[in-house]
């Protein structure tokens, strides 16, 4: 993975359990590089309050170095007045970059039109029609605990970490195959009975 960058996207009150997995194997196991992003450039707290600074704006002309684009979940997501970072995750995903969502992070895909023609899930079929009353796609929902992919779109609920980061690191890698099946044992190790 030399070379690739992968970009994600913090507001304030970030779920600090949701990007780890990700973050940490693009690094350790495959070689590449995390940037923190920020509508606005600024810093941001965590839902825990961990303090998160020196991020890069949103701009899309200030991150045409991104091979990948996550959006981490927040209760800000849900806000009538939510940043609005379509022009980015589509500039990604017209360069056929990946791009992803979990938990709240899945509105500002469904907003951005990301997820029409998609197969996608959230933190459930209710949640996500309670704060988007339609959006397009909306048909191509899937209930499920786990991370969907589709293309070079991936989506999951606040409660899939893991799985979002093999389903994403999979749509960046698919070369790499091999090494990602065994990351996904190594997460999956916890749930083995014992």
């Amino acid at each position: 993975m030399k070379g690739k960058t992968v970009g994600m996207i913090f507001v304030e009150g970030f779920a600090d359990w949701e990007y780890g997995f990700l973050s940490a194997s693009v690094v350790e196991w495959f070689g590449g590089r995390i940037v923190a992003l920020t509508p606005g450039g600024g810093g941001v707290r965590s839902v825990s309050g961990l303090m998160l600074a020196d991020c890069r704006d949103c701009r899309p002309e200030d991150n045409d170095d991104l091979n990948a684009i996550a959006v981490i979940g927040s209760d800000c997501w849900q806000a009538a007045d939510a940043p609005d970072i379509a022009p980015l995750l589509r500039a990604v995903a017209d360069r056929r970059g990946v791009v992803g969502g979990i938990c709240g992070g899945t509105l500002a895909l469904a907003r951005a039109g990301l997820l029409e023609n998609r197969r996608h899930t959230s933190n459930g079929r209710v949640w996500i029609a309670d704060h988007l009353d339609s959006y397009p796609g909306q048909g191509l929902y899937r209930d499920v605990p786990h991370a969907v992919r589709d293309g070079n779109v991936v989506s999951a609920p606040g409660s899939a970490p893991a799985s979002f980061a093999a389903e994403f690191l999979e749509a960046l890698l698919p070369e790499r195959e091999d090494m990602i099946v065994r990351l996904r044992a190594l997460f999956a190790s916890e749930h083995a009975a014992g």
